[in-house]
């Protein structure tokens, strides 16, 4: 990274994050002081029926997306600012990552998590309380023909291997439809992401920025992104690290991550 460019990108965070917690200060260094490195990612801050969102496009013809859980040493990362640390040194360094669905005590996937074609916890077709169990719910997952958003109960009739999958809920957006049991007129508000589709090469995460309820959100994805089919991740825990804006959101300990790792020059 060129001298003035370094220098600037410390007085943002210096503005934005002046602590005296070394946390802090390790966070300024790992987001400007790591290698340069090539970035086809689009992440941009949009305003939509006067809420604001951060919306980052990605392209599976270019990017590489990945889903993460656990360190070399069996231990969940729990944050986005240690899975970028662990990538330090690599060819591949972390460009955007969000937390990837509902997991359980341990950190462990409350659903369906396929990481590099293995399959780590399988298919949750239960029934229960709480936002995972608004049926449909569904699985976001990656083949080698491109991006599927499926209702979960639909998962075993998917063709070809799994790269990549994780399941969560519920549904907000499905072949243009949004989830029958979001209601316009809800009065729950909370920070949520998700991610949707535009077609099987392009797929968008999202994070509102302040609080939004199930149907708006749903809405930024269906009329704004213009995504058929979007899947909830989650609320309240939710966090985006975005190495291009100098963002990484330390919310809460998390479980799975879904992230695009970017080559270093």
């Amino acid at each position: 990274m060129p001298e003035h460019a370094s220098r600037r990108c410390r007085n943002v965070f210096e503005r934005r994050f002046a602590r005296s917690n070394a946390r802090f200060v390790g966070l300024i260094a790992l987001l400007c002081l790591a290698p340069a490195f090539a970035a086809a990612l689009e992440c941009s801050q949009i305003t939509y029926r006067e809420i604001r969102s951060t919306i980052c496009h990605v392209d599976l013809r270019t990017d590489h997306l990945q889903l993460f859980l656990y360190d070399n040493a069996g231990m969940p990362f729990k944050s986005l600012r240690r899975l970028a640390e662990s990538l330090r040194g690599q060819p591949e360094q972390l460009g955007v990552a969000m937390n990837a669905g509902m997991f359980r005590e341990d950190f462990s996937p409350l659903g369906l998590l396929v990481m590099n074609g293995r399959q780590i916890h399988r298919i949750n077709l239960a029934t229960g309380f709480g936002n995972f169990y608004m049926k449909p719910n569904g699985v976001f997952l990656l083949t080698t023909t491109g991006a599927q958003i499926v209702e979960s109960s639909r998962y075993a009739s998917v063709e070809g291997p799994v790269i990549l999958a994780t399941q969560s809920g519920p549904m907000l957006v499905s072949a243009g439809v949004i989830h029958p049991g979001l209601n316009p007129e809800g009065t729950s508000h909370n920070i949520r992401n998700g991610i949707g589709i535009v077609n099987a090469n392009e797929v968008i995460f999202a994070i509102s920025d302040e609080p939004v309820t199930f149907y708006e959100f749903a809405l930024l994805f269906r009329d704004r992104l213009k995504c058929p089919d979007a899947l909830y991740l989650d609320g309240s825990v939710s966090s985006l690290f975005v190495r291009s804006l100098g963002r990484a959101d330390e919310r809460a300990s998390l479980g799975p991550i879904i992230a695009v790792t970017v080559p270093v020059h």
